[in-house]
């Protein structure tokens, strides 16, 4: 089977197309895909899940068709439907091989508007948007957001759920390049991040959104009003993550609430997001496909800042 493998440490690694790994043979209630595109998501090359799998094959975001099912399987897919997922980090092989074993609840039907590439990008940062919007944080109708690297993948779903289903006062943070894109997807405001004074004339937001992290997320504090939250997805984590201490910026604004997540899978919450993608209400992500038997020219472009379009490896050429 062809797969992508990230071989060596997280400090010194190398992607490699590997043709000898074996095909998965699903078992209980599994379902095995077969992957016509996968997504990239670089920072995933420092997560610790990845050196631990047992045959290092990277990536969570798939869209494929159903090529059999587990002895246990008793739910509604049926072979050769179109599907998407995001496989849990924590699955025995990623998502970049011409097969991969899938759980139920990882599983929705694929968006039938778009293409196979298209649906691979959306998984992680449509369950990103929504689970930190209306799992995390529940915010109000009409709340005021700022949300920074809004022109990535995850910040163009957090710019278009928050618009469309909370009709949210969306500030965003990008290139001025992004400007156009941003404003038609439902930002209100474009920020350009390159004015290194940007947050000064930002204020009481009732939620930050953030996937950038560093000296950004730093920034952001001072635009949240006293009750609001910060929210952060970034890779790498803040150093208070996973319960490693409090945000010093506590010291200045000690109302304000804190957030760092880490993904789950969810199958229900995709499926809704393909039928928004299907009746117009959510666009598809800006992406650029990669046979695969370029994946080292993927993940290098995947790495750069500033791409327009997510990377998306396919296994199965579109017809």
């Amino acid at each position: 089977m062809k797969a992508i493998q990230i071989l060596g440490s997280q400090d010194d690694h190398n992607v490699i197309l590997s043709n000898s790994l074996p095909r998965p043979i699903p078992t209980g209630n599994q379902v095995l895909i077969k992957v016509h595109a996968a997504g990239i998501t670089a920072d995933e090359i420092i997560w610790p899940e990845l050196y631990a799998s047992p045959n290092r094959v990277p990536g969570h975001d798939i869209s494929g068709t159903v090529e059999s099912l587990g002895s246990q399987y008793e739910g509604p897919l049926s072979l050769g439907q179109n599907v998407y997922a995001m496989i849990d980090a924590e699955a025995p092989q990623g998502g970049q091989a011409e097969y991969v074993i899938a759980m139920p609840n990882e599983i929705a039907i694929k968006p039938s508007s778009i293409s196979h590439a298209e649906a691979a990008a959306i998984p992680i940062p449509a369950l990103t948007a929504w689970e930190a919007l209306f799992k995390r944080t529940n915010l109000d109708h009409g709340s005021k957001i700022l949300v920074t690297g809004a022109s990535g993948a995850v910040g163009v779903m957090f710019v278009q759920i928050a618009k469309k289903l909370l009709s949210a006062e969306v500030i965003a943070l990008a290139s001025t390049s992004s400007n156009t894109m941003l404003a038609e997807l439902g930002a209100n405001q474009v920020v350009d991040y390159n004015n290194l004074n940007w947050h000064q004339g930002i204020h009481d937001v009732d939620a930050v959104f953030d996937t950038v992290g560093g000296e950004i997320l730093t920034k952001t504090w001072s635009t949240v009003k006293k009750s609001g939250i910060v929210v952060t997805v970034a890779d790498p984590a803040p150093k208070w993550a996973f319960g490693r201490g409090q945000p010093e910026e506590l010291q200045d604004h000690p109302e304000v609430r804190w957030l760092h997540f880490i993904l789950s899978p969810d199958g229900d919450t995709l499926s809704r997001v393909a039928s928004l993608i299907d009746d117009g209400t959510l666009k598809p992500i800006p992406v650029v496909a990669f046979e695969a038997e370029r994946a080292i020219e993927a993940w290098k472009f995947a790495a750069q800042r500033g791409r327009k379009g997510k990377a998306v490896l396919e296994f199965v050429a579109e017809k």
